[in-house]
């Protein structure tokens, strides 16, 4: 939210019970303040009732009182809070620091978030192993979540292809969520085959030191076309895929 006028956005300093109304209304309603400032009443059907007042940095829900503080880094030392940065091709962005921290949610599932990259040739096995380790951790009580490489495919990466430059981005949007899993203290097993050293090491860059352990299925090339459950060898082998594929150089 930007100012306007030169004053200060409103910021959340109260917020009421439950709207009892049977048919609460949606949308906002802004008044006076006896201060001077504005009052923004946010009212929406079976949420809380949210009340602003400009230049407040005070927040109270449910009758505790908080003050939000820039300085809080959440495991996310020497980023700057109050300044606006440019990240790639995105401009005047700030960063937002919730008070629930990774702390907070790792106590909350009894368990440390981690990335488990799985990484080998196309039919080595890695989305085996995954869903193996997932039902594993499973039945100890253990939150975990497979990013699969064919899965985030259909959604995700669904627009990109084989090409280096598209395996690249494919990593890295990968890395990119496997890290935000892991901030959520789940264990993010991620199964791809991610045959780039360079994407894998950039991966693992996003984490701290022990929260990503690469694995390499160290299975030989002819098992793994013996084994072929997509006939993507056969149909190399036949000449029928042409230009960049699944099947790459393997780069360790």
């Amino acid at each position: 939210m930007i100012s306007i006028g030169g004053k200060p956005p409103p910021t959340l300093i109260t917020a009421t019970g439950l709207d009892s109304s049977s048919s609460p209304k949606l949308g906002f309603v802004i008044a006076s303040a006896p201060s001077g400032g504005s009052v923004i009443n946010l009212r929406s059907r079976g949420s809380l009732r949210i009340k602003a007042v400009e230049g407040s940095r005070r927040v109270n829900l449910n009758g505790k009182v908080d003050d939000s503080k820039d300085e809080s880094t959440n495991g996310h030392a020497g980023r700057n809070f109050t300044q606006l940065s440019t990240v790639g091709s995105s401009t005047n962005i700030k960063w937002h620091e919730c008070s629930v921290g990774k702390v907070d949610r790792q106590n909350l599932l009894k368990q440390k978030g981690c990335v488990i990259w799985i990484t080998g040739l196309s039919s080595s096995g890695k989305s085996s192993v995954a869903c193996a380790l997932s039902q594993i951790l499973y039945r100890m009580g253990k939150l975990s979540y497979v990013l699969d490489g064919d899965n985030v495919r259909h959604g995700l990466n669904h627009d990109l292809g084989f090409k280096a430059e598209d395996r690249a981005e494919n990593i890295r949007r990968v890395g990119e969520v496997a890290k935000l899993f892991a901030d959520a203290g789940v264990i993010c097993i991620a199964s791809l085959i991610s045959p780039y050293k360079r994407d894998r090491d950039a991966c693992r860059a996003l984490l701290p030191d022990g929260d990503f352990i690469e694995v390499f299925m160290d299975v030989p090339l002819q098992v793994c076309e013996a084994r072929d459950p997509k006939g993507l060898y056969k149909l190399a082998r036949a000449g029928k895929i042409k230009g960049p594929s699944h099947l790459v150089v393997y780069s360790q």
